[in-house]
């Protein structure tokens, strides 16, 4: 039997398979982490959500998120009436709001992408956006997907001529409250993660500017990005997630061209 075959009882928990003092310290980790990418979203315009609360939908959305992460670390299959049951119960005319959002968080902060792989029955598979596969050693449960903050700077460098310098990294990702010094809910500290651990991955270059002085440094696609990945697909990414959010919304979306069109 395949490991995406098995049922959800044969497969352990990642918070169960830790001690108890790691366990609990882990699901409490998770749970900030998971209501903090649910905060990511504005909740849906659409009538029947609208009375609903903010918290609680923000809690839906954790939840689902949760159940999602869990099944992508033990890579099984899921479906629509597993997270019905297991997930929204009482909730279930939300559903297909609940799950767009939380499955478009997923993908734009985890790098997660939510794939249905039987339309009929409504079953879906957890995959790494782009084909990365730096995400592959947390099926121990041991931290929260970071595929999606390695996309953003990937595009980054890509946006500033094949070679991003670090000021202007650093200041992206300070917009989206990754700051260097201060430890992320997701991410941990941005600095060790880019600077190091995806340097050794092969994912980053990072390199002084030649000939700067005092000394600038700028980042670089890595050969394992290179490898894994491509520029066609990162742009064809960047585009389908403007295009979902021009559709979610528009009259944002029409504000930003003008003054875009003013700005030129």
């Amino acid at each position: 039997m395949s490991e995406l075959s098995k049922p959800k009882e044969d497969l352990q928990d990642p918070v169960e398979a830790q001690g108890p003092m790691e366990a609990q310290l882990l699901e409490a980790e998770e749970d900030e982490a998971t209501s903090h990418l649910a905060s990511y979203l504005p909740a849906s315009s659409s009538a029947p959500l609208e009375a609903l609360p903010q918290e609680i939908l923000n809690e839906m959305m954790a939840n689902l998120m949760k159940f999602l992460l869990l099944s992508y670390r033990a890579k099984e299959l899921t479906s629509q009436a597993e997270m019905l049951k297991k997930v929204l119960r009482d909730n279930q005319e939300h559903f297909p709001v609940v799950f767009s959002q939380a499955s478009h968080c997923l993908e734009l902060v985890c790098g997660v992408e939510v794939k249905e792989v039987d339309p009929r029955e409504h079953i879906y598979i957890m995959v790494p956006n782009l084909g990365l596969t730096c995400d592959v050693m947390l099926s121990s449960g041991q931290s929260m997907p970071k595929a999606g903050l390695l996309v953003l700077i990937l595009s980054l460098i890509m946006q500033n001529g094949d070679r991003a310098p670090e000021e202007k990294v650093w200041g992206a990702l300070s917009r989206l409250g990754v700051c260097v010094g201060s430890v992320h809910c997701v991410f941990g500290e941005p600095r060790t993660l880019l600077t190091h651990v995806w340097v050794q991955e092969g994912y980053l270059e990072y390199r002084q500017v030649p000939y700067s002085y005092p000394a600038r440094y700028e980042f670089l696609w890595g050969p394992r990005a290179y490898a894994e990945t491509s520029k066609w697909e990162v742009m064809a990414f960047l585009l389908r997630i403007k295009e979902r959010a021009s559709r979610a919304f528009p009259p944002l979306s029409a504000e930003a061209a003008r003054e875009e069109d003013e700005a030129a």
